[in-house]
């Protein structure tokens, strides 16, 4: 796989606007402060900065892994004690960053966990080259992991990034699973280390309010909300409340429910992990190489 200078100017470009992202969202995540506000400052940023959004930001705390976003009216509030993933997608002209920190609100009692989570992801950084088993990568973020007391949430995983495309048809796992998938040279791919004080298995809660385009096919109904979709977002991920800015809360809530039915989008769901229990996650995108370029 052969990636351009231009590609990559723009990769590195959308990096640096990520890592300046979140520790921007660092600074906001204070007890008291609105999932909401925190997500929309995040965001306006994003697009301040020259990019735009690859998805929309999620703030999962505690067990909840992934894909919590901030819905329209949400009052909820960060509060001491809790560990707050930030996942973060930022793209130029459709080449993404998908990144991620985890934040402890006000506490150190999460930070052995954190401590897990990071140290995993810097250890599968260094086993990354051409002809590596993405199997291998997973061996890497397991026992080390394992090595702190935790487990990996094995449901959970890296992937595949191409361009307009953040999940790109192959994982990289985050255990040992006796895959025989090599990296090449030009790939971009994205790892995300999950560790938790729990089963090490999520499973699917409530709708988390992201979409994303899975058939282009027509309706009869809504097209004017489909069509703003497929040339606003095209096949990246988007949030319910940017939509419902365009065209009222009812009619967006009517379209996307319509349009899930009929196999147009796909519907995300929250990923908890047991009750009461915690989560950690980084990630970093990565594009192959002899030696690889860490982005984000």
């Amino acid at each position: 796989m052969v990636i351009t200078k231009d590609i990559i100017s723009k990769y590195k470009k959308a990096g640096k606007i990520s890592k300046e992202c979140k520790e921007f969202g660092r600074k906001l995540a204070i007890p008291g402060a609105n999932y909401l506000e925190i997500s929309e400052k995040i965001e306006a940023k994003i697009r301040k900065m020259g990019a735009d959004l690859a998805f929309p930001v999620n703030m999962s705390v505690n067990s909840v892994a992934a894909h919590y976003c901030a819905i329209e009216n949400d009052s909820s509030v960060l509060k001491e004690g809790d560990l707050l993933k930030l996942d973060i997608g930022v793209q130029i002209d459709g080449y993404i960053i998908d990144s991620a920190i985890s934040i402890p609100i006000k506490t150190k009692k999460h930070d052995n966990l954190i401590l897990a989570a990071r140290e995993a992801l810097d250890n599968a950084v260094k086993f990354v080259k051409p002809g590596i088993y993405t199997s291998d990568i997973g061996e890497v973020i397991e026992s080390t992991i394992q090595k702190h007391g935790f487990k990996s949430i094995r449901n959970l995983s890296g992937h595949g990034i191409e361009q307009y495309n953040v999940h790109a048809g192959y994982n990289i796992p985050n255990y040992k699973s006796g895959g025989k998938f090599k990296l090449e040279k030009g790939m971009v791919i994205a790892i995300e280390p999950f560790a938790t004080d729990g089963r090490g298995l999520v499973t699917e809660g409530k709708s988390s309010g992201i979409y994303e385009l899975a058939d282009k096919k027509q309706t009869r109904m809504y097209r004017d909300v489909l069509n703003h979709i497929i040339s606003t977002y095209q096949t990246l991920p988007f949030s319910e409340r940017e939509v419902s800015k365009k065209f009222g809360r009812t009619k967006t809530k009517l379209a996307l429910g319509s349009f899930v039915r009929a196999g147009i989008l796909h519907d995300h769901k929250i990923l908890n992990e047991k009750p009461g229990s915690h989560v950690a996650q980084f990630e970093y995108t990565i594009i192959v190489d002899d030696e690889p370029i860490v982005l984000g």
